[in-house]
């Protein structure tokens, strides 16, 4: 009872007990991590506006809606090509002496988890529409508008960033909306979330819960069976030209009516779902989606013919044989 009544030896032996606790749970744990787990050997450090990009992701709370850790269950799949690894964080340093690291896992879903955004949407004009005004290019988006990011001007000047809006979404349609430097390095951080590829020869973990993808044939009796093109396209292309294919007048050009969809010249066609496209006068340039998400010839095909016949598109299915000799000529 002594010892209970005696408040110094309660406080000194709390405090002892309190930092050999800290020391046991919380900092030898965090440094052995920091010598086993080490960055991927394909991991690229952040550039300077990477990282600057990244404390403006803290400043504006972007963790409170989206996650960076995609989980091994199925319904992650759309969000990376595996489940993610300690290694993953491994090229996150402590943001200064006294605060640690900043992973930014997350824990709400209420936005998509970001881990391969910089894979799954590579285009800087997208990113920068989205961060104006998010309902532009997703209409249904909850997501707060950030056009205190960006400035107003009468003309542009050397070196701006004009940002393609799509006319109803214009203040005043007399002005020029351009990116400050602060949405510049905010989307630079964006489009450097990406999965690292694993060593050759270390395969990941499985996604859980595996359900049966969907196939649509090649073309023809005996064809071969590709994956679901409404879904590739869905993931992967209906951010820009809409799940309606009509585009965003101004932004993103419409696939419903176009003639490189509904043509014969498979080589362009290819061409432009992998490599991507500039100097189309009234629209930003497109990424290469292809090359970026890792497509193969039975993807690009899927989503060919998915194109080809939607929106009242009528045109004639592609062969996967026809896609491979385009894509074996693309450079």
């Amino acid at each position: 009872m002594e010892f209970l009544n005696n408040h110094k030896t309660l406080f000194w032996s709390a405090l002892i007990l309190f930092l050999f606790l800290t020391l046991q749970i919380a900092i030898l744990p965090a440094i052995t991590m920091q010598q086993i787990y080490k960055p991927l050997p394909d991991a690229k450090p952040f550039t300077k506006d990477e990282l600057a990009g990244k404390a403006i992701y803290v400043e504006n709370g972007c963790i409170a809606c989206h996650t960076q850790q995609v989980r091994e269950v199925e319904m992650d799949k759309v969000f990376g090509s595996r489940p993610s690894i300690p290694a993953d964080y491994a090229r996150n340093h402590r943001m200064d002496v006294w605060r640690n690291t900043a992973n930014l896992l997350g824990s709400e879903r209420t936005g998509p988890d970001l881990t391969a955004i910089g894979e799954r949407q590579p285009s800087v004009d997208w990113q920068l529409l989205h961060l104006y005004q998010p309902r532009a290019v997703v209409k249904e988006s909850i997501m707060p508008s950030y056009a205190f990011l960006f400035e107003e001007k009468d003309y542009l000047e050397k070196g701006d960033t004009e940002v393609k809006v799509p006319a109803e979404f214009l203040k005043d349609k007399f002005k020029k909306v351009v990116a400050t430097k602060k949405a510049l390095q905010l989307v630079a951080y964006l489009l450097s979330l990406k999965q690292t590829k694993l060593p050759q020869g270390v395969k990941p973990v499985d996604f859980l819960y595996k359900t049966e993808v969907k196939k649509t044939a090649a073309g023809g009796a005996g064809a071969a069976e590709l994956p679901d093109g409404g879904e590739l396209f869905t993931a992967n292309c209906a951010s820009c030209h809409q799940e309606t294919g009509e585009g965003l007048p101004g932004a993103f050009p419409p696939l419903k009516g176009s003639p490189i969809v509904g043509g014969d010249d498979i080589d362009v066609y290819a061409t432009i779902i992998m490599t991507g496209y500039t100097g189309r006068p009234g629209y930003g340039p497109m990424p290469s989606v292809g090359k970026n998400a890792n497509f193969t010839p039975e993807m690009v095909t899927a989503i060919m013919n998915h194109e080809r016949s939607s929106w009242g598109n009528n045109a004639k299915p592609v062969t996967l044989e026809q896609v491979k000799a385009a894509m074996a000529k693309i450079k």
